[in-house]
């Protein structure tokens, strides 16, 4: 469904999160985009990409800072420099720090090329811009963004009440998988329908057939059976691009990625980072990721303008599962069977404005710290969206890579460079929300061909009032609709809040329950975000290795058709959150019908996942070193082998005079060069199955990256 079309650009940020019901609708078709607007920028502040032939000069003036906000003051480029003399002296800064164990495939991606210029006030950024666009040394020069959310402060998330989490314990939670008090109230995880997912309470004189209709027992992401096959593996790791993740929620703990380099200090209620950069990858302290607004290890989620949402959407990806309390997840697993993990990059924080440096951290580090899904509940305003309540913005992807070429160039890095080729995925899925404006196209990054982007649905399988839809979006997924359901609640909920969707949140953001529910396609992101994990997972299980490519497509082409729903005339109360049960609209479904991608489908996904025609199977890999290097390899041999966990391993290398190797007794192939050249190899399991692969000894081997 990734179209082009015409519409003119303007950037803003962060579509997402709750309530985002006070905007007029449009059908969008036939709008008249907004004349064009400059996008909001940093003050102060340019990036600049600099030409190849000059990287050696940046080095050798030390203008590649080892840590991340360790700026210089000379670029060591003559040219450059007098400009920075004109403008009353300047501050230059690599945007990635330099990270000994990726700089190899940083420089081959060209981003040590990228720099962040600060200057005086004084000046702005369009005449530095001119200024240093005209020095040959200098390739691009673009402002530093600002990337905002796109809802307001003061809507916060709809919490639990203490009242219904007594109650939540106490209720028979029915015929499901797992036992987490409020997974009832999830119908976006596992939709039995309202008479069975809800107690009904007031319905304004409306039937309970009437009702019943707007929840369709499987308008979900049918997860339930796909749980048959795996609940999620720890191997796998999302990277959450939002808010900070309030880690110490007991639903989330035992599922956030950690940085073993750096170490944790402190309780749970004290200092939990180092501030020294322990691994020496420029982000000191990031021990549960990094807050990339403040440049600090501590991920935060406690500023009087956040609203929980990070935590809520990791949630909904990875809390843990059949702990009897709390909620249920997609691929958060169990004690016994550990479910994936999320890792914290914090791109939002209070009401501090992030940017395209920030944004683009937090990309580069989640590739580099072994996450394989970005998880992106923030993007631009759709090419479609109504003029008159928003700025349009990108009309393509090439106008997109045009005024965002870092940003660009940052998702390149990710796409190619996270996961392994000896692993499940080789290169890593980006997953955006599609956007909140009503529109009849998805915002970018999104809708870049690459990315993966959602839109939202409501429990009877409709699209979501809010919520993009058709050209460039993918896939939908459960997102909520709460002007849809303003006039639905059970005796435990506000009214509505049964039409949104339930999760994890901050303590202080929640009143002390730790749950509550929002809404938006930013709630359906982390859907396919959860989806896409278990997938992986389940690859990993199989040992099947796929393209990011390939997995996307798998994806995509997996989910079930919806078109069936998109029928009739969907009534809802506009700006109740603002004016109280004001404006009773509707909008024909049918401008939905096969332009809403179909609803992500966890089972489907994993069935064809398992399909003797999907994927590669995975083999031990190939084995490069130097002649006296001892190098062991990073994956244990079970990790090739379908159930290699509970099998022993025997090896043999066939030319000894090139190289050794032995199995050790932690279970991880341990190989030593003796003299140059190549011989064969092989690991046989004790199930009989053999693995042969290749032993290159060569002088310099280790140090060309080539394992």
């Amino acid at each position: 469904m990734k179209t082009n079309r015409h519409i003119l650009m303007i950037a803003i940020g962060a579509l997402s999160l709750i309530l985002f019901g006070a905007c007029t609708k449009d059908d969008g078709l036939g709008t008249t985009p907004a004349a064009p607007v400059e996008p909001a920028e940093m003050t102060g502040e340019v990036i600049v990409k600099f030409a190849p032939y000059v990287s050696d000069i940046l080095d050798s003036a030390g203008v590649a800072a080892t840590r991340c906000g360790a700026p210089a003051t000379r670029s060591g480029i003559l040219s450059v420099d007098e400009v920075f003399d004109l403008l009353g002296g300047c501050q230059v800064e690599r945007i990635f720090p330099v990270d000994a164990r990726n700089e190899e495939r940083t420089r081959e991606a060209g981003l040590h090329l990228w720099y962040a210029v600060r200057f005086s006030k004084d000046f702005t950024v369009d005449e530095v811009i001119s200024r240093l666009s005209q020095i040959g040394e200098v390739q691009t020069a673009t402002p530093n963004r600002v990337i905002k959310r796109a809802y307001r402060d003061d809507r916060k998330a709809i919490p639990v009440s203490r009242r219904m989490m007594e109650r939540a314990v106490t209720r028979a939670s029915g015929d499901y998988a797992y036992n987490d008090a409020l997974l009832p109230w999830q119908w976006h995880i596992i939709n039995r329908g309202y008479r069975d997912n809800f107690v009904i309470g007031d319905t304004d004189g409306k039937t309970v057939e009437e009702v019943q209709a707007k929840y369709r027992a499987g308008a979900d992401v049918n997860c339930e059976k796909a749980w048959e096959r795996t609940t999620g593996d720890p191997s796998i790791v999302v990277a959450v691009l939002d808010e900070g993740i309030y880690w110490r929620h007991p639903d989330l703990v035992n599922n956030m990625w950690e940085n073993e380099d750096e170490p944790y200090y402190g309780d749970a209620a004290g200092e939990h980072v180092s501030y020294e950069d322990r691994d020496g990858n420029g982000y000191a302290g990031d021990h549960f990721g990094y807050d990339f607004i403040n440049n600090t290890g501590v991920i935060s989620c406690d500023a009087s303008a956040d609203t929980g949402h990070g935590t809520h959407v990791a949630g909904v990806i990875a809390a843990r599962n059949n702990n009897g309390k709390g909620i249920a997840s997609i691929a958060g697993g169990t004690e016994d069977a550990p479910g994936v993990k999320v890792m914290s990059c914090q791109i939002f924080s209070g009401d501090k404005a992030s940017s395209t440096i920030s944004l683009v951290r937090a990309i580069k580090y989640a590739a580099d710290n072994g996450a394989v899904i970005l998880q992106c509940s923030w993007g631009y305003a759709s090419p479609a969206a109504n003029a008159y309540e928003y700025a349009p913005s990108f009309a393509t992807e090439e106008e997109w890579e045009t005024y965002c070429p870092l940003e660009k160039a940052a998702l390149d890095y990710f796409v190619h460079n996270a996961g392994s080729p000896n692993g499940p995925v080789d290169g890593g899925i980006p997953i955006f929300a599609s956007g909140n404006e009503y529109a009849a196209a998805g915002g970018f990054p999104g809708a870049a061909e690459y990315c993966v982007s959602v839109n939202a649905t409501a429990a009877d399988y409709t699209i979501s009032t809010f919520s993009n839809y058709g050209e460039f979006t993918d896939i939908s997924a459960p997102g909520g609709d709460q002007d849809y359901y303003y006039e639905y609640f059970d005796e435990d909920n506000a009214r509505g809040a049964v039409g949104c969707v339930l999760s994890t949140l901050p303590l202080q953001v929640s009143n002390g329950t730790g749950y509550g529910y929002m809404e938006g396609t930013s709630m359906a992101c982390p859907h396919v975000s959860g989806v896409a994990a278990l997938g992986l997972s389940y690859a990993a299980q199989l040992r099947k290795h796929f393209t990011a490519e390939e997995f996307r497509r798998l994806l995509v082409e997996s989910a079930s058709s919806i078109d069936e729903y998109q029928a009739g005339t969907k009534y809802y109360y506009m700006y109740v959150t603002d004016l109280d049960k004001t404006r009773y609209t509707s909008i024909p479904l049918s401008q939905y019908y096969g332009r809403s991608g179909g609803m992500v489908d966890a089972e489907k996904l994993l069935a064809a996942i398992a399909d003797d025609s999907a994927g590669t199977k995975m083999s031990f890999p190939n084995i490069y070193l130097a002649p006296g290097e001892e190098n062991a390899v990073t994956e244990t041999p079970a990790r090739y082998f379908v159930g290699g966990e509970t099998l022993s391993y025997t090896l043999q290398v066939t030319d000894t005079a090139v190289a050794t190797g032995v199995i050790t007794a932690e279970g991880k192939a341990l190989f030593t060069g003796v003299g140059e050249g190549v011989t064969t190899a092989s690991i046989t399991a004790s199930n009989g199955e053999t693995h042969n692969f290749n032993i290159t000894v060569r002088k310099g081997a280790s140090g060309n990256g080539w394992l």
